[in-house]
């Protein structure tokens, strides 16, 4: 069975197209309010719809990993949990967030379709556990600090608590104190364990530890690092992207603006075309 197939039969809610094309991870990279969330929702609904993608939308209902204490969080846990869960019943698509501690996957579950384990957090057994535990998908970021062939543990991790829904989620490696780069021989030694792998194109290009206090980012390079992963045959893709990104509310120097989502895509469903 092939990746995305694997993938289109862990989550009901997810349309298989038959395009074979890539699945789509994206949306927000925090829920900053439930109209802006609902209309980046419904844009991309309308692109990937369009485009015959699968489709699942990103929203974080909890920033727990930030560079300033300062820094925006969230609307809190339950308001944004209750938009995730009103934007998969109103546009019936599935819908993923992260997750930061062991006693909140249970929390989470009851609202979204997909738990996330960030990258910092790849290797904390308990919390893979009780994701797991839930019965939902469990996608798991690559750590910046890990190899490809190291995650096979948090595979094992995850399935050995009785769950084979897994995906993994490459996000670059660090490169220096300020810096990512993307070795993607990762994407294909990932996907030998067996699991949909998936390349976040625009964490990938974070410049985190900023002397500001503000991680910066590349966001023109998104579409580079996109078209790289699709070539390569990645099996899905994450990107973050809003409307307005100068003025989001995290991580706007590196997601890609809403109104370059469908020029993007469409490209990258000319080289899958070319590959398959």
């Amino acid at each position: 069975m092939s990746h995305i197939s694997t993938m289109l039969n862990y989550l009901d809610k997810l349309k298989n197209t038959d395009s074979g094309n890539f699945f789509l991870m994206a949306g927000p990279c925090a829920i900053e309010g439930e109209d802006i969330a609902m209309r980046i929702a419904d844009k991309i609904i309308n692109i990937t719809d369009k485009l015959q993608i699968p489709y699942i939308f990103k929203g974080s209902y909890r920033k727990a990993n930030r560079s300033k204490g300062s820094s925006f969080t969230g609307i809190g846990d339950e308001k944004a949990l209750r938009i995730l869960e009103r934007i998969g019943r109103e546009f019936g698509v599935p819908t993923v967030t992260d997750i930061h501690e062991s006693g909140e996957a249970a929390m989470a579950a009851a609202y979204v379709d997909v738990l996330q384990i960030p990258a910092f957090l790849c290797r904390q057994t308990d919390l893979l556990i009780a994701a797991a535990e839930t019965g939902k998908v469990v996608n798991v970021k690559k750590g910046q600090f890990l190899s490809a062939g190291s995650m096979k543990f948090a595979v094992e991790k995850v399935k050995e608590a009785g769950n084979e829904k897994v995906i993994l989620t490459d996000r670059g490696n660090t490169f220096g104190y300020q810096d990512l780069i993307v070795d993607y021989r990762g994407l294909p030694e990932m996907q030998s364990f067996g699991v949909p792998v998936v390349m976040d194109c625009t964490h990938s290009l974070q410049q985190p530890n900023q002397s500001s206090g503000v991680t910066g980012g590349k966001p023109e390079l998104i579409s580079t690092i996109a078209k790289a992963a699709i070539a390569v045959g990645a099996d899905g893709l994450f990107i973050e992207t809003h409307p307005d990104p100068a003025n989001a509310k995290s991580d706007g120097a590196n997601m890609l603006h809403l109104d370059l989502l469908e020029e993007t895509l469409t490209k990258l469903i000319r080289i899958r075309q070319a590959i398959l």
